[in-house]
């Protein structure tokens, strides 16, 4: 039998990462108790009913009293008012962590709400589908997949243990500046969401007629973009709210290299075309390479 990390650990948020986490965790024995916690009253009835956790309680201090980890899977516009909510009610030595896609808001956030004797361990784990809710989780969603954390002002001891749990999950853990982080998911995951929520908004936009066609005559370069669009409206517009600055950075190269594509398919320079098309080819292989493709 696996020794557990935790006596007790907490997750408030049970969308698809939330649930996911519970999932590993009882999988994998890295808790000796695992509470449940979701504003949402049908999404907590709904986690008594699929067996989420060990139990499933109605309030944020009944859920954090006793909790030595408390992870908050919530989007990231939502991380202040949690964290303000169960301050009061967090026990000596507890560690708090988040999973949000946005780091240097959520310490913003955060960080002055928590008393003293409690430790805030940012973290993010790169890893998701386009489902949500407490029936979307499965306990294999961080397998081989990065988690990275933000460790700075942390003891190592409550480092070593929130790693330990993640591995335990089967994640990768990465330590990165916050700043750091926010800049490569703005490219990495937040900037191709905004590309795609916009090509299928696009495709929305035509007649009626050539609306229904593009859903009839889908390529798979299209449908990757829905499935993509599909994801969380509440997640994603909280995501490029907080981390505005790195995705507009990121925006302003996309729409320079997009001028660049635009001018060199207009005067049909064969060359530029193929040249860009290769590098970015060699890129999909890179990833294939260390095993962060499906």
């Amino acid at each position: 039998m696996p020794v557990p990390i935790y006596n007790t650990i907490t997750v408030i948020g049970l969308g698809l990462i939330g649930s996911s986490v519970i999932r590993a965790a009882q999988s994998q024995g890295l808790a000796k108790q695992i509470t449940a916690y979701d504003r949402d009253q049908a999404v907590r009835d709904c986690a008594k009913r699929i067996g989420l956790g060990d139990r499933v309680t109605d309030t944020l201090e009944e859920a954090v009293a006793d909790a030595d980890l408390v992870l908050m899977a919530v989007p990231v516009g939502a991380m202040a008012s949690v964290a303000e909510a169960i301050a009061p009610a967090l026990k000596q030595g507890a560690v708090i962590a988040d999973t949000g896609s946005t780091k240097t808001s959520v310490i913003r956030d955060v960080a002055p709400h928590l008393p003293d004797h409690c430790q805030f361990l940012p973290s993010h784990p790169i890893a998701g589908t386009e489902y949500s809710g407490p029936e979307a989780g499965f306990a294999t969603l961080f397998k081989d997949r990065y988690w990275i954390i933000i460790p700075d002002g942390v003891d190592d001891e409550a480092v070593s243990a929130f790693c330990q749990f993640l591995e335990g999950m089967g994640a990768i853990v990465e330590a990165m500046s916050a700043e750091y982080h926010d800049r490569v998911l703005a490219i990495t995951s937040h900037l191709p969401h905004l590309i795609a929520y916009t090509i299928v908004g696009t495709a929305f936009d035509f007649e009626q007629q050539i609306r229904n066609d593009v859903i009839r005559f889908s390529a798979s370069g299209f449908r990757d973009f829905t499935r993509i669009a599909a994801s969380d409206p509440v997640m994603w517009r909280d995501v490029f709210i907080n981390n505005a600055d790195a995705v507009l950075e990121m925006l302003g190269r996309f729409n320079e290299d997009l001028t660049y594509l635009q001018r060199a398919i207009r005067w049909k320079e064969a060359d530029k075309l193929e040249d860009l098309f290769s590098r970015t080819r060699d890129i999909r292989a890179k990833i294939k390479d260390i095993g962060q493709l499906d």
